[in-house]
């Protein structure tokens, strides 16, 4: 077993002089550029159009055809955002059942959002750029960066946050980690995969400023900031046309407007045309059906071009997007490619960091946290998630974990020795059986009266206990989204009754999304919140419980009171009908909605308790005027006034006064994550770009800052504000 202390130091140095080292592309190749354009434009006019077609779609599940005849190797793809997958048949979802194919379980994506750390984003995918080269994979298919619209989504795990900013900022970075490694990272699901009800064919209605100002951001950062190798467009549909054939946002905004050169490959039987989705900009067609000529763009593409209707160029133009891709990875000329690693005790490290870094402290009105072992003789842990292992749970992506750490094997190495430790289940993770045409998963109640008995009696002879529900990895599935928020299999009846016979009992909330918890949180004195957190997520739960580690996480999402409080909800548009649904709330996505509306959430973006105390002081920027190719530089004083080290993230949010046009209450522009010892102070400095205060001009197809007067407000939350000031843009 593998034990990981919370030191990044020496990991922040290796990766940037890694970085330095590559550059910032993280696309290193010996071959010169002109070079490179003359090999490639070479091979091009060596191939025969069949072999060209060949590269343009699958031959199995994971590869894409080359040339052996003209040196040009297999295209090998493969999940996951959070780690690499175990090896499944070339022609088929069945594991190979190899004992070669283990890999590190890296904290899911909405755990590292959760950290507000752009550090460990890159750290993150470092990680996965070593083990995906260690493994022989070109392309890692990752990171999933759709904007969190309903809290209900099954995907909410996978993907980062609810605001565009936070998934630019943490997007970059995990791209910037995996490429320096000679691995092309993939970003998905361009655009709007905000539903899984439906995804396969549904209709999404959206206008263009929300299109502009929520849903693409991420997307526009990973090609012109990180220079992402590869883009895969999403099953849905965006305002009537398939994603892979849609020639205004692939072709005119993606290629053309962001000045994309990387390839664009499709989901995973995500093509349904041949013509239409070839002049689009689709590059590669990848899907899981086994007879391959069939696919769009295998034997039909070919005779499309043979009949006129798709010319040869435009076939030569996706080889050449590909051989490019193949030059920046070294897999084509003289170049060398790093061999990875793989489960290394500094992945590990890094999976534990960013654990320990994303845990969310809830409550702490008694200040029952941080536990102290020196006054334990025993304690109770409750509840069928302290021995869940998530990591190949679900539909889609899963991880075979050389090691995972549940939340009791966590604690039980901690406590060896010094406290004695009972454990009770408490609840069975259960379902109803499923309705044709309903949700997939329904929970049904898992506890009993033998299980709750149980369950009351180990926490009455103990002096502290902790419970750890929430939802897993079943639960919360690609495929199927949530029917409800509410805890599942019965946990709330269960946290009742634990809590009534113990008062000094934790709850602890293992989840990848916003829970119902009013219930819970009335019980308890406190309460954690923490993502499927990986393979070190148990001595990273551990840490916090007990103090080591002080809690620094913030939700990278809103916590509404209930799911009818959700925009999507109170204006009805989801799931949608006929196979169509309408983003009725525009840009009031997330925080936005809440903030906008004057709804009370349960939590806010960007909340998260300490052990210790912060003071904000002395809001201030460097001019009260700017014009609109201007820097706001802003400061703020930080103040640990608590006994603890510990870290806040400064979150800076915009607010547009008396604007001429719909404008939300306000808007994240920036955030600091500060680490002080007790009674220390530092100066936290931000910038703002002014470009970046525009919104999208839907009249005149352009990004815009409105003149006039912006409030700067700097807080803990969106709704925790310690400070602001007020600028003026000419």
């Amino acid at each position: 077993m593998i034990r990981i202390y919370p030191s990044t130091s020496l990991i922040i140095f290796v990766c940037t002089f890694a970085i330095y080292m590559t550059g910032c592309t993280g696309q290193p190749s010996n071959q010169s550029d002109a070079a490179a354009e003359a090999h490639i434009d070479s091979l091009i006019k060596k191939m025969s159009l069949q072999q060209k077609i060949d590269m343009l779609h699958g031959n199995s599940f994971f590869t894409s055809a080359g040339v052996k005849a003209l040196g040009i190797p297999e295209m090998h793809y493969y999940d996951g955002p959070f780690g690499v997958r175990p090896e499944v048949h070339p022609n088929s979802w069945k594991p190979m059942g190899l004992t070669t194919d283990s890999a590190t379980y890296l904290p899911t994506g909405s755990a590292l959002a959760a950290t507000w750390d752009t550090s460990l984003a890159r750290q993150y995918g470092k990680v996965l750029g070593q083990e995906a080269r260690a493994r022989h994979k070109d392309m890692i298919l990752g990171p999933a960066v759709n904007i969190d619209r309903n809290p209900n989504g099954g995907r909410t795990f996978e993907f980062l946050t609810e605001d565009p900013y936070l998934d630019a900022r943490l997007t970059t970075n995990y791209i910037e980690g995996v490429q320096n490694q000679g691995v092309a990272a993939c970003v998905k699901h361009y655009v709007a995969n905000n539903q899984e009800t439906n995804r396969l064919n549904v209709d999404e209605i959206i206008g263009q400023r929300a299109l502009r100002e929520i849903y693409m951001p991420a997307f526009k950062a990973a090609v012109q900031k990180a220079h992402v190798d590869a883009v895969m467009a999403a099953y849905n549909k965006v305002n009537g046309n398939y994603m892979a054939a849609n020639k205004h946002l692939l072709n005119d905004v993606l290629e053309k407007q962001w000045g994309f050169k990387g390839m664009i490959i499709s989901d995973w039987g995500g093509v349904h045309s041949t013509v239409k989705t070839a002049k689009a900009g689709l590059d590669v067609e990848m899907g899981s059906g086994t007879d391959y000529s069939k696919f769009y763009f295998a034997t039909p593409l070919r005779d499309s071009v043979r009949a006129g209707k798709v010319s040869e160029e435009t076939i030569n133009h996706k080889v050449k997007r590909i051989l490019r891709e193949m030059y920046r990875l070294n897999m084509l000329g003289n170049g060398t490619r790093p061999k990875g690693s793989i489960n290394t005790p500094e992945h590990h490290k890094i999976a534990y960091n960013v654990a320990a870094s994303s845990i969310v402290l809830l409550k702490n009105s008694k200040k029952l946290l941080p536990l102290d072992a020196s006054k334990l003789h025993s304690i109770a842990v409750i509840g069928d998630n302290a021995t869940k292992k998530q990591a190949q749970l679900g539909f889609g992506a899963g991880v075979k974990a050389e090691e995972e750490i549940t939340p009791l094997a966590g604690l039980k190495h901690k406590l060896k020795g010094k406290v004695q430790i009972h454990f009770a289940q408490g609840y069975k993770e259960t379902y109803q059986k499923p309705k044709s045409g309903g949700p997939r998963r329904i929970p049904k109640d898992g506890t009993s009266p033998q299980l709750i008995r149980q369950a009351v009696n180990k926490a009455k002879a103990a002096d502290a206990a902790i419970i750890v529900a929430g939802n897993t990895r079943t639960y919360e599935t690609e495929g199927a989204d949530r029917s409800s928020l509410a805890l599942p299999f019965g946990e709330n009846k269960l946290i009742k009754a634990v809590t009534a016979a113990n008062p000094n009992t934790v709850v602890v909330i293992i989840s990848g999304a916003p829970v119902e918890l009013r219930q819970a949180l009335h019980e308890t004195s406190a309460m954690i919140w923490s993502g499927y957190n990986g393979s070190e997520g148990g001595h990273a739960l551990a840490d916090v419980l007990f103090g080591d580690v002080n809690p620094s996480g913030k939700l990278p999402f809103t916590f509404p009171k209930s799911l009818q409080d959700a925009p999507a909800q109170v204006n009805g548009s989801f799931p949608g009908t006929n196979d169509t649904t309408r983003y009725k709330e525009g840009i009031l996505v997330g925080y936005r909605w809440y903030d906008t509306k004057h709804i009370k959430p349960l939590f806010p973006f960007g909340y998260g308790l300490s052990y210790t105390h912060f003071k904000f002081s002395d809001l201030k920027t460097d001019s009260q005027k700017y014009d609109k190719n201007g820097m706001i530089n802003i400061s703020v004083q930080v103040k640990n006034t608590g006994s603890r080290a510990g870290k806040e993230t400064v979150q800076l949010y915009e607010h547009a006064v008396n604007p001429s046009v719909m404008m939300p209450a306000q808007q994240l522009k920036a955030f600091s994550k500060v680490q002080l010892q007790p009674g220390e102070q530092k100066t936290v400095s931000m910038q703002v770009p002014v470009k970046s205060l525009a919104y999208y001009d839907t009249k005149k197809n352009k990004w815009t800052v409105l003149p006039g007067k912006y409030q700067l407000r700097a807080g803990a939350s969106s709704r925790d504000i310690r400070g602001t000031t007020i600028v003026n843009v000419q």
